[in-house]
């Protein structure tokens, strides 16, 4: 079992593979130093085995780099944030927290 994620500038967004095989994706999109996370998909057949997890950590652990606030707009990501805030809240706004029951 192989596991990769890779960043694809040209489509905006990150995408997870399971064995060579598109398994899901991120969308985002990054203006004004605000990277926001729209849409994240798992393909069903690829269920269960934590790829959605993985692939948020991933997309959220390289807004911390560059130090990009994050807009949650995927509940998926808000979810992810809520859980492992200690990590991850800091980079979304403070007056925006509230808009993503943060």
């Amino acid at each position: 079992m192989s596991i990769s994620i890779l960043k694809s500038e040209e489509l905006n967004r990150f995408e997870i593979y399971f064995d060579g095989e598109l398994a899901g994706f991120a969308d985002f999109r990054i203006e004004n130093q605000i990277i926001s996370y729209t849409h994240t998909e798992i393909d069903p057949k690829f269920g269960g085995k934590g790829l959605g997890s993985q692939l948020i950590k991933e997309a959220l652990d390289e807004a911390l780099e560059p130090n990009l606030e994050v807009a949650p707009y995927c509940s998926f990501v808000s979810a992810y944030i809520k859980k492992n805030s200690e990590k991850y809240l800091h980079l979304v706004p403070e007056g925006l927290r509230a808009k993503f029951d943060l």
